[in-house]
């Protein structure tokens, strides 16, 4: 049956093909297949003009990757502490702190106008030009506006004396009052200074976990004290 059924089809193909019919339609003579799909639909064709734009798009975004014009779009999830070893963990909440005071739309991006808001504050306001500027210095995707992981670009190339002294990235990390100024195993001065950082680098975050969980655990038992010493209080009026 399904045989017979896929033979129809190809006739019909066949027939329409010869008549010169315009794809989808049944001209006279030609048996309609049940089930059977128009050519345009069956070829999976969808409005030209969407997808024409689409794929021209692609390409040229692809193009642009080939010739070094961009950088291939990273993951939205990424992890900070692996990926900027060089800063401490409360050296990148401090920044996450920052980010998330200027990321007044709750998007997860710092755009021109947040940007413009950031150095006003700051005390170093910038043109319009000068903050299109700060943006594309470490813009990786070309969107116009700071992901979290371009924001902590701006304080990793500030760290590495990759921007230059008129730069307004290095404004923004001299007034942001984090102290970047200790530089991990990129900026050691030789090999084996690198090398001793990155064996104590480790030990290091792991100390700091610790330290966070001891504080948690300090103020819960403050809590706890707080919350029987009330009790008592209260068991004592009500007697």
């Amino acid at each position: 049956m399904a045989s017979e059924e896929l033979a129809q089809k190809l006739q019909r193909r066949l027939l329409l093909e010869e008549s010169g019919a315009a794809p989808g339609a049944v001209p006279d003579g030609v048996p309609a297949v049940p089930g059977d799909v128009p050519a345009a639909a069956e070829a999976g064709e969808c409005p030209r003009g969407s997808a024409d734009a689409e794929l021209s798009a692609k390409l040229s975004r692809r193009q642009d990757i080939n010739e070094g014009a961009a950088l291939p779009r990273r993951a939205a999830v990424f992890n900070p502490y692996t990926e900027f070893k060089e800063f401490s963990r409360r050296q990148i909440k401090d920044m996450e702190r920052m980010f998330r005071l200027y990321d007044s739309g709750r998007d997860g991006y710092i755009d021109l106008m947040e940007l413009k808001l950031m150095m006003e504050k700051l005390g170093a306001p910038q043109t319009h030009l000068g903050l299109k500027n700060m943006i594309k210095e470490v813009d990786e995707d070309f969107d116009g506006k700071l992901s979290f992981r371009e924001f902590l670009l701006i304080f990793h190339k500030a760290a590495a004396g990759e921007l230059e002294e008129d730069s307004g990235l290095l404004t923004l990390a001299k007034l942001s009052e984090i102290d970047v100024s200790i530089e991990g195993v990129k900026g050691a001065k030789n090999f084996f200074e690198a090398k001793v950082q990155a064996l104590s680098s480790a030990s290091k975050f792991e100390a700091e976990i610790k330290a966070e969980q001891d504080e948690r655990k300090r103020e819960e038992e403050e809590r706890k004290h707080r919350r029987a010493a009330f009790r008592e209080l209260k068991s004592a009026f009500t007697q």
